[in-house]
Order: C-alpha cells, then sequence, then structure tokens
C-alpha cells in the first residue's frame, strides 16, 4: 500500500497501534528513578529469578514427561508380556510336581517289583553247562520286610545257559538285597566259573562261596554248592528299556 503525504513540512505522526520501545525503556528508567529502596528491589529481583526458575523447571519436566511416555507404553506392554509368561511358568510347575508326586507313589510302590526278574536274568546269563540250580532265595541275615519272596526255582539237571526273555528295566533306585543260590554240578570247574560270571554281572556284588562239598544224587556223585550274593542298582549304561507290549499286524 502507498501512502502519499500532502503536507511536507510536517511529519507524519505514528500510529497507536505500534510498539514504542524507547518510551518503555524511560518509563523503566523513570520508575528506577522512583524506587530507592533498595530491599524492595533484591525483593523484586528475587522473586523474577524465582519465577524464572520454576518456569525451566515446569518446562524441563513437562519435556521429560513427553520423552518418558513411549518408554512407559513399553514397558507396560513387557509387563503384561512377562505376566503371561509367568504364569504360565507356575502352572507348567504345579503339573511338574504333581508328576514327580505321582513318579514318587510308582517308584515307592514299584521299587522292588523287578529285583527277582534282575536277579533270574543274571543268575542264568552266568549258569555254565552240566550246572543247574536248586533253589534260590532271600539270605536268612537280610531283612525280608517288603521284598517279594522268588518262587523256587527247580532246574533239570542240564539247565540251559541261555539268558532268560528280556525283561523291562525301570531306573528305580532299588534296595540292595542279599540271596543264596543253591545249585548242583558234575564239574568243579564249572563251579568256579559260575562264581567268575556272577563277579562280573552288573547286577549282583559281593559274592561268596559258601560250601561245595560232594553228595550222591541219582547214584551219581555231584557237587552241591551253596553261594551269597548281594543284588546291586546297576549303572545307566547296562539299562536296557524294551516296550511293554507290540503291535502285530
Amino acid at each position: 500500500m502507498i501512502t502519499v503525504n500532502l503536507r511536507p513540512g510536517k511529519r507524519r505522526k505514528s500510529s497507536g497501534t505500534s510498539f514504542n520501545f524507547k518510551g518503555m525503556l524511560d518509563n523503566f528508567r523513570g520508575l528506577g528513578n522512583k524506587v530507592k529502596d533498595p530491599l524492595l528491589l533484591g525483593a523484586v529481583a528475587g522473586w523474577v529469578c524465582v519465577l524464572a526458575f520454576l518456569g525451566f523447571v515446569y518446562l524441563n519436566n513437562v519435556r521429560q514427561l513427553y520423552s518418558l511416555e513411549p518408554r512407559l507404553e513399553q514397558a507396560r506392554s513387557e509387563h503384561k508380556r512377562f505376566k503371561a509368561f509367568i504364569a504360565d511358568k507356575r502352572r507348567q510347575e504345579k503339573i511338574r510336581d504333581s508328576l514327580l508326586a505321582q513318579i514318587t507313589v510308582i517308584r515307592s510302590v514299584d521299587g522292588d517289583r523287578y529285583i527277582w526278574a534282575h536277579l533270574l536274568d543274571e543268575v542264568t546269563k552266568a549258569l555254565p553247562a552240566y550246572t543247574w540250580l536248586v533253589d534260590m532265595g532271600l539270605a536268612p541275615s537280610a531283612p525280608a520286610a517288603n521284598i517279594p519272596a522268588p518262587p523256587p526255582t527247580r532246574g533239570a539237571k542240564k539247565a540251559p545257559a541261555a539268558a532268560a526273555a528280556d525283561t523291562t528295566h525301570l531306573p528305580l533306585v532299588q534296595p540292595a538285597v542279599s540271596f543264596i543260590v543253591n545249585g548242583r554240578t558234575v564239574d568243579i570247574q564249572a563251579y568256579t566259573r559260575f562264581l567268575r560270571q556272577l563277579e562280573a554281572s552288573p547286577w549282583i556284588t559281593d559274592v561268596t562261596p559258601v560250601s561245595a562239598q560232594t553228595v550222591i544224587e541219582k547214584e551219581r556223585p555231584v557237587t552241591a554248592f551253596t553261594i551269597k550274593a548281594t543284588f546291586k542298582q546297576a549303572d545307566s549304561a547296562y539299562i536296557r528299556t524294551v516296550p511293554l507290549s507290540h503291535s502285530v499286524r
């Protein structure tokens, strides 16, 4: 917009709405000349500083609040995720504890169920030719509580030296059982071989010959022997597991 001064001799008055910085500066100087009390000036200056400090602190806090809001949302999402994870972990731990309690009960019931199966299997494997068993049972000195008594084994004069059928071996902590084996042989060397093979078994320890004497059985001289040994839990390397049932097509 172009303004034309029709009176060149006179200066154009400034608009009333324009900012008069010089006038304000003069008024401020005049105010300083009017106020002569230094304590009042110090108090005013102190309040100005306090207000400026509070404004700075407020703006700084607002800025930090805006910057921390994304981190707060991230922490809330992480909290929800880990809360669900911890709840699932606790549920799995309850299931685990329940299964462990059931396994403990089963082990307390079945802990000695397979002792004689192992013993009969190992004794059959160690039995040499021309040697047979008369009976097999618990040693008199061993406590018979909670130990099932084995059925009496009456072998033929020539018991087969082949191993018995495979037995399911469970990795249970089984108690030590002392047992006695009574047998007959027509060869004294077979008796000593039987002792060595029993000692080599991972399930049998403390093999001790109790007695060995010659007797007449069916008009033939044979060696009657008694052996004492102890059952022990074998190392896991010697334990084999077989399925309890097979699907037959």
